[in-house]
């Protein structure tokens, strides 16, 4: 049985059936059929390591003058309206069952190969504040369907950061320098990360620099959307 049914399965037992964004019937779905090709898809072509647009699909320039820590990017969606909206719905207004519909719909895209799962950390305090990890919530779904083991306590962030939509864009990699631990072994280990958006990509360099000074020796990105830069 597919992810995608076992959401679905899900769903239809336990939520109302009206679309989250503008409360029309959507049968079994989260969604109406009008608001889900509403949300914005990200360009077919973008460089395959940080999922920013390239003319061809090329590695762009910024990726090959100065190449981060992490060695891919997957992404359904680009992070802009309305998809913004479902992904603030999760983390704020406890809306799990979207874990379960972005995890569906990175299923059936491209996904990287790995090892394992890692759910981006959140710091102690925002994790007590938020009362559970939203990458968490998207990687247990994706590790049951593909069989891939999920480890979610092997790395912490031990550092309480400025959220980093708060930055400048220049700012965001001094933000989490060390912000994170690691006390797994990873030697010889391609490693998948989960989180919900990819903004400038710092806090995901930063995990990948941490997970190859363990050992690790691939590193993928795997999110629901991925921010553009105006």
């Amino acid at each position: 049985m597919s992810i995608s049914h076992v959401v679905r399965g899900v769903l239809s037992a336990l939520l109302p059936q009206e679309c989250l964004l503008c409360g029309a019937r959507s049968g079994d779905t989260l969604l109406c059929a009008e608001c889900a090709g509403t949300l914005p898809l990200l360009p077919a072509l973008h460089c395959p390591v940080c999922a920013l647009p390239t003319s061809g699909g090329e590695t762009c320039g910024a990726c090959l003058k100065s190449p981060p820590a992490y060695d891919a990017t997957f992404a359904v969606w680009r992070y802009a309206f309305p998809l913004d909206k479902l992904v603030q719905a999760l983390k704020f207004q406890h809306r799990l069952a979207l874990a379960g519909f972005f995890a569906a719909a990175m299923s059936k895209g491209p996904r990287p190969c790995g090892d394992l799962l890692l759910p981006l950390p959140l710091s102690p305090q925002r994790l007590k504040e938020r009362g559970f990890n939203q990458a968490a919530e998207i990687a247990r779904p994706l590790a049951r369907a593909f069989g891939i083991p999920l480890r979610r306590d092997d790395c912490k962030r031990t550092l309480e950061t400025a959220p980093q939509t708060s930055l400048p864009w220049k700012e965001r990699r001094r933000n989490v320098s060390n912000a994170f631990a690691c006390q797994a072994d990873l030697t010889g280990q391609a490693v998948i990360v989960i989180d919900d958006v990819m903004t400038t990509g710092a806090t995901l360099d930063e995990f990948a620099r941490t997970l190859k000074r363990h050992g690790a020796v691939r590193v993928s990105n795997w999110v629901v959307a991925r921010a553009l830069r105006d």
